[in-house]
């Protein structure tokens, strides 16, 4: 299937500027198994890399012009000046790889322009990182065609940087290391701290399990201002708590930081949020290693929860979704991804998966909402050049 879109990708190249690529290379989305909100505050996180991926056929240029075409956006090519990248200054899909290649050059590296053309089947606005996918491709096809040195985890900064400056979200570093450094059949157990990572066997089917995307079709956007509130409000926690970051708060003395906090009531859920999903986090990879995978669905049900009623970013849509498919026999179900629209994952028995499906369409029709798209979640390899 890869060679197949690389060979679709470099033609379409060839159309678009009469000559040939340098090579195609892919980036996959990520489904969160576990720890939401965590990564700005300096906590523990378990990506895993989805098999749909941004594609990108790049060539090198020596003359500072910087051409960009998405096969999935209307328009043509759109042309850039190196030299006039500034954050900001661009509020279509082009500020991603145009951030990526103004973080490259601000971080010191000899980037002197390329021709771009990308296709992505990762589906936009559904959680699952759309858009980290479309940085760290490009940033990897830099890497090569440059020869840069660059490591995953570096490109992964590199793209975060990209994203929090020249685009204006304020995302964490998970969704680009997932995208830069997962492994196919593993789960990313990730210190956002330290970028430390650890790879955890995460093989369903080969234990009669499977694990459904549900995206409710509800669309959301980073940096719109309930993203940055959440954020905010995070890091008024640790300035209150004096510590560095929640992640500094123990699992075992949140009881007295919550009262530490007083009547900061907004500030009290989201800390008793960051701190419990990071014990779940490592509750989760405690379970995965000891071959108790099952076990982590009632964990997935208490991460919903949290989301739900700590740090308010689920929707209807959401929970219908998680409702359903626990009443219909689910081992486990939360929303997953920033919040406020996108998708939720659903931890399934391999003969309900049909019925469980069928349950959370025909509800989603009874509530009047827009049919949702569901499909298996296959952890998959990570960054890569296809040719």
């Amino acid at each position: 299937m890869s060679e197949a879109v690389a060979e679709t990708v470099a033609a379409r190249f060839g159309e678009l500027y009469g000559a040939e690529q340098d090579g195609v290379w892919a980036a996959p989305g990520r489904v969160n198994l576990i720890g939401e909100h965590t990564d700005y505050n300096d906590g523990f996180v378990m990506p895993f890399a989805l098999p749909h991926t941004a594609v990108a056929a790049v060539a090198r240029r020596a003359d500072g012009v910087l051409r960009l075409h998405s096969q999935d956006v209307e328009g043509g090519v759109t042309e850039l000046r190196l030299d006039g990248l500034s954050p900001e200054s661009d509020k279509n899909w082009t500020a991603y790889p145009a951030g990526v290649v103004w973080a490259l050059r601000e971080a010191g590296h000899a980037v002197t322009g390329a021709d771009i053309h990308l296709a992505s089947t990762v589906p936009s606005g559904a959680g699952l990182s759309s858009s980290a996918a479309l940085e760290v491709v490009v940033a990897l096809a830099l890497n090569d065609l440059f020869s840069l040195g660059l490591r995953g985890w570096q490109l992964a900064r590199l793209c975060q940087r990209a994203e929090n400056v020249y685009v204006g979200a304020p995302v964490g570093i998970m969704d680009q290391t997932a995208s830069a450094c997962c492994e196919a059949g593993h789960a990313l157990f990730l210190d956002t701290r330290d970028l430390s990572q650890k790879q955890i066997p995460f093989d369903l089917a080969a234990e009669g399990m499977r694990l459904l995307v549900v995206d409710t079709q509800v669309k959301h956007s980073h940096s719109e201002g309930e993203y940055g509130k959440r954020r905010a409000g995070c890091e008024k926690g640790a300035d209150l708590l004096g510590v560095n970051a929640l992640r500094d708060v123990p699992y075992a003395g949140l009881d007295a930081a919550l009262a530490r906090l007083g009547d900061e009531e907004e500030v009290r859920r989201l800390v008793r949020h960051i701190v419990t999903e990071n014990e779940r986090v490592e509750r989760v990879v405690s379970l995965l290693e000891s071959g108790e995978t099952r076990a982590i669905g009632p964990v997935l049900i208490e991460g919903h929860a949290s989301l739900r009623d700590d740090f308010r970013i689920s929707c209807p849509e959401l929970d219908l979704v998680v409702d359903t498919a626990l009443a219909s026999g689910a081992l486990g179900s939360r929303m997953t991804g920033g919040g406020f629209g996108g998708s939720a994952i659903v931890l399934a028995e391999e003969p309900d998966v049909d019925a469980i499906t069928k349950a959370v369409t025909e509800a989603f029709a009874a509530a009047g909402f827009t049919t949702p798209r569901v499909f298996e979640a296959v952890p998959s390899a990570g960054a890569r050049r296809l040719r």
